[in-house]
This record gives C-alpha cells, sequence and structure tokens, in this order.
C-alpha cells in the first residue's frame, strides 16, 4: 500500500518559515531499488492522502486512486510530494494580487520554495526520474491555479499540470493575459470542474465551469492540441474535496498514464 512519510518544519527560507510536506513512496519503491521513479508535487497537502494524519474530513485519496491505477496497468508507479498549506493560504497560492477581496500576491515565493528547495531536496533523496516529462504538478481552486501558473513559468520543470476547478478567474483573469503563447514544450495538461460550479468565498461569484471552458478554448487558440490538453466538466460537481476525490482516479489516468 506504499508509506506516507511526514516530514515537518521543512524549511522554506524563500518564504520565511517552515512547512510541513508529505511525500508518498509507493509499493515499487522498496521493491525496486534499481528503478528511478517520475514524481508528482501537490498542494493543499493536508488534504491530498487517505492516511491517519491527514485531514479529518474527506480529502483526495490520492495514494488510494494511484494504487489502484497501478493495480489496473493503467499507469507506472509514481512518488507524490504534498505541500501542506497554511492559514495564509489565499495569498501564498495567489501568483497576482485579487484586489476585489483584498489579497496580496506572495505566490512567486512559495514558487521559489518548491523549484529551489523542495524539489532539489526531493532529488537528491529520493529516487526520482529526470525530465519535465516526468514531472507533474496538481492542485485545485487556487491550488490549479497555482499548478499552471508553476507549468507555464516553469515549463523546463513541470511538463504534466492539473487544475481541477482552477481560480483561472483571480485577478480579473489576469491568466488569459499572461498565457499569451505555447511553451513550445513537452507538455500535458488536464483541466477539469463541475459544469455548472460556482463559489462566493471572497466577495465575488467565481463561476468554475465557465471559466474553465474559456481558458481550455483559451490555450487551445494557442496551439495546443488535443494530445496535450484535456477538459472535463462535471454535471453536478460542486467545489469541495468529494468532486476533486471522484474526479482524481480519471485526472490521474490521464495526466500520468
Amino acid at each position: 500500500m506504499g508509506h506516507v512519510h511526514i516530514l515537518r518544519d521543512f524549511a522554506s527560507p524563500q518564504e520565511g518559515f517552515s512547512r510541513t510536506v508529505r511525500i508518498y513512496t509507493p509499493d515499487a519503491y522498496d521493491h525496486a531499488p534499481g528503478h528511478r521513479f517520475p514524481v508528482l508535487y501537490m498542494h493543499d497537502g493536508q488534504n491530498v492522502f487517505a492516511h491517519a494524519e491527514s485531514a479529518i474530513y474527506d480529502t483526495w485519496r490520492a495514494n488510494d486512486a494511484l494504487e489502484y491505477l497501478v493495480a489496473e496497468g493503467r499507469t507506472e508507479p509514481w512518488l507524490i510530494v504534498a505541500v501542506d498549506s497554511t492559514h495564509n493560504r489565499l495569498s501564498e497560492y495567489s501568483p497576482w494580487d485579487e484586489p476585489r477581496s483584498h489579497v496580496h500576491a506572495q505566490g512567486d515565493a512559495y514558487v521559489r520554495f518548491l523549484t529551489d528547495t523542495l524539489k532539489p531536496y526531493v532529488d537528491g533523496t529520493y529516487r526520482t526520474r529526470g525530465g519535465a516529462e516526468w514531472t507533474a504538478v496538481m492542485g485545485s481552486s487556487l491550488g490549479g491555479l497555482m499548478s499552471l501558473y508553476m507549468g507555464w513559468r516553469r515549463p523546463d520543470l513541470f511538463g504534466r499540470i492539473g487544475g481541477l476547478s482552477p481560480s483561472v478567474m483571480w485577478g480579473w483573469d489576469r491568466f488569459f493575459s499572461e498565457w499569451t503563447h505555447h511553451t513550445r514544450r513537452w507538455s500535458r495538461i488536464y483541466l477539469d470542474a463541475g459544469l455548472h460550479e460556482t463559489v462566493d468565498p471572497v466577495g465575488y461569484v467565481m463561476r468554475y465551469g465557465e471559466s474553465t471552458r474559456d481558458f481550455y478554448h483559451h490555450l487551445k487558440g494557442l496551439g495546443y492540441g488535443d494530445h496535450e490538453l484535456a477538459l472535463v466538466l462535471e454535471p453536478g460537481g460542486h467545489h469541495d474535496e468529494k468532486a476533486w476525490q471522484r474526479r482524481l482516479p480519471s485526472a490521474m489516468h490521464w495526466l500520468l498514464g
């Protein structure tokens, strides 16, 4: 069933504090000591795993989903590195300010932590497989926005990007004007949302189904092909862990398989 290793007080010098990092190693990691493994990075780490020390409510159960796919022969084993969010989540997952809700962006420091501190640690400690094609990043809501942002900013590091209910409308739809061309790198991008999914956590209605569909067509217009880009709009899907848990196996299959 694999193992979840929890690293507490993992220093983030770029942000000026420490974080909790949870690292899942699949069964194959112990059974194949000469093998190197691809790595999936995920946000909101406390909500990622089916594990006794994860959130007490519904989580993504990402380790269960991956183990199921591996047993079915639909993907190979991956390491999963999940970084906990903090009480300042809105800012740390914001690549730019959101004036409608008075959120000041601190996302670039988080990106630098992940790329300049955490990823080198993981690559130096575990048997990872190099190259952007074998490095993925995935998250939901603002974590989905940050995953897309990281893949856009650092396509040399992250070739596979998963945005579940991504907040692409953040900052007055700014990502639409920032992502203006195909990166011309190896890419696989998965987008999903509930067809009529909306939420109003910060003072304005965020229409996830509409915005995710519009961002998909935006990327298509930049030249991303069907082999690089997927869109799933789930009828009845809501903005919560249950919905992301339900869609995760198919998302992983397309993104990692």
